[in-house]
């Protein structure tokens, strides 16, 4: 399934690269190689197990990055910036929306403006710059033995991070979320609803999906098999189940982003209604057409 899912990519890498204008070109490949990365990391850390810890840091490191594309797709989708606030120009995002603020929909309304942008794009780049850091730290003090990945007890270094972590995750998410909110109706065409929910399974399937696997192993819910613990176990079954879940994923995407999509009309030609544009009526007398009255010679 894992080399599968590499050569459904590689063809559809050369397909995008061909087809798709230059500016979208290198945004819409990452977003594609998600998958396949993280099935590509699933299978090795499967088959040494020693290294679940760099490829399950690896693959989380690329989807950090995946999540800043994603943002920049739906913008570059839009026309760019400058076209998305001349499309938006009265309108406002709706911050009231997950992971972070669903419960809460008496937060006001935020204009869109150049400045707004300039912080959504900030929510997500910085889960891009920050989390490899993090993480970079990780495997120092792993390697020393500090870090130990299933020890959550308040004086161990482990906890720390990985609530950090989680705050910069779930800002990241935040981001991505207001700016979808606000353009999935005018990005419907370009089938933007698929394109979004493919990336959420993503994010519940490779955070979420292994987190709860990894809590059920460390209570000793998932038994141990000899010769593997149920840490060992749990991780197993959680790269299994990321296998065969990355494969489905990256052939609905290839469905999903090799379809061609017509660009989106300049604003004004949007606004414009069909009844805009009114017709001079004309009248025929004696042969002759006559316009608003004079006959025309």
């Amino acid at each position: 399934m894992t080399l599968i899912a590499i050569l459904v990519f590689i063809e559809e890498a050369v397909y995008i690269y061909r087809k798709i204008p230059s500016s979208k070109r290198s945004i819409i490949i990452w977003i594609n190689a998600a998958a396949p990365v993280i099935s590509t990391t699933s299978c090795i850390g499967m088959w040494i197990p020693r290294s679940t810890m760099f490829t399950d840091f690896t693959a989380g490191i690329f989807f950090a990055i995946v999540i800043h594309k994603f943002l920049m797709m739906m913008i570059k989708e839009c026309g760019g910036q400058k076209m998305l606030l001349r499309r938006f120009e009265n309108g406002r995002f709706t911050i009231s929306t997950g992971p972070c603020c669903c419960c809460c929909p008496c937060l006001p309304r935020v204009p869109i403006t150049r400045q707004t942008l300039f912080w959504l794009k900030l929510g997500t780049f910085q889960f891009a710059v920050f989390r490899p850091v993090l993480i970079f730290l990780s495997i120092v003090l792993w390697t020393n033995g500090n870090y130990v990945l299933y020890n959550l007890s308040p004086k161990g270094p482990a906890l720390w991070i990985n609530c950090f972590i989680g705050a910069l995750t779930l800002f990241a998410l935040w981001a991505v979320g207001i700016m979808f909110r606000k353009v999935r109706i005018l990005l419907k065409c370009k089938n933007i609803i698929p394109k979004f929910a493919l990336y959420q399974f993503i994010v519940i399937l490779n955070h979420l999906q292994t987190t709860i696997i990894n809590i059920f192993a460390t209570q000793k819910i998932i038994p141990c098999a000899p010769p593997l613990s149920s840490t060992a176990r749990g991780s197993y079954i959680a790269q299994q189940l990321l296998i065969m879940e990355m494969f489905l994923i990256t052939v609905i995407s290839r469905v999903v982003y090799r379809r061609k999509y017509h660009d989106l009309e300049p604003p004004e030609c949007a606004a414009e209604e069909p009844g805009d544009k009114k017709q001079t009526p004309k009248i025929i007398l004696n042969g002759a057409v006559v316009e608003d009255g004079l006959p025309k010679v």
